[in-house]
């Protein structure tokens, strides 16, 4: 059977999470969804899901915290391919460098920076908080049915600047282009939180539960 994995690193309520990817995951017949922090659970996962709430460095200092945890992350997925989701932090991580507070390394995983947001509009507010509209920029497996127009929910001050153009899958508009969704091989992440997303949300779960890359 097929094992889905959400890390468990105390960044996040994961329960909203770990519900929508259950559903999904029986609607989908995409196996077992399982909530963990343990290293040896992540070797086996077919698939890894990384949330993440709060700061960049603050989430990055908490993964490192758990011994053997991210190694075991990378292992799976940089070495053995296997297909992963960062959702809010979880995918800001994924980048070269993170610039909240403080500089702080990421995972490198993905060539760029997570830099503040800055409406050309001094009128709108930071953080960009509330539903938008995704801007599709190329398509992909795991955007299989989502379109231009579609709605996603954004709770963010900072946000993922790709270094290769090809690696930003789609954006939002707030009084200039914000990231909204990132990829390259099995890799891809969401700044906005799927499982608060309605329709467009959990359509993007299935899609990753039965991706085969």
């Amino acid at each position: 059977m097929s094992l889905t994995v959400l890390i468990d690193y105390d960044s996040g309520n994961l329960h909203s999470a770990e519900k929508a990817f259950q559903r999904m995951a029986q609607e989908t017949g995409a196996g077992e969804v399982l909530v963990t922090s343990r290293p040896e659970d992540v070797a086996r996962a077919d698939r890894i899901v990384l949330p993440g709430d709060g700061a960049f460095p603050a989430c990055r200092r908490a993964l490192g915290a758990y011994g053997g945890l991210f190694e075991a992350i990378d292992e799976a997925v940089t070495r053995r391919a296997r297909p992963f989701f960062g959702i809010c932090i979880g995918m800001q991580m994924l980048a070269s460098r993170g610039l909240e507070y403080e500089p702080t390394p990421g995972f490198d995983w993905i060539g760029g920076e997570v830099v503040r947001i800055a409406p050309a509009d001094p009128a709108l507010k930071v953080p960009h908080m509330g539903w938008n509209d995704l801007v599709i920029d190329h398509r992909h497996p795991v955007l299989e049915g989502v379109a231009t127009g579609d709605h996603a929910y954004f709770v963010h001050s900072y946000h993922f600047r790709a270094a290769d153009p090809a690696h930003r899958l789609a954006h939002v508009d707030y009084a200039g282009e914000v990231t909204a969704i990132v990829g390259r091989d099995t890799i891809f992440g969401t700044q906005f939180h799927p499982e608060k997303s309605s329709a467009t949300g959990l359509r993007i779960i299935a899609n990753f539960l039965t991706w085969r890359p």
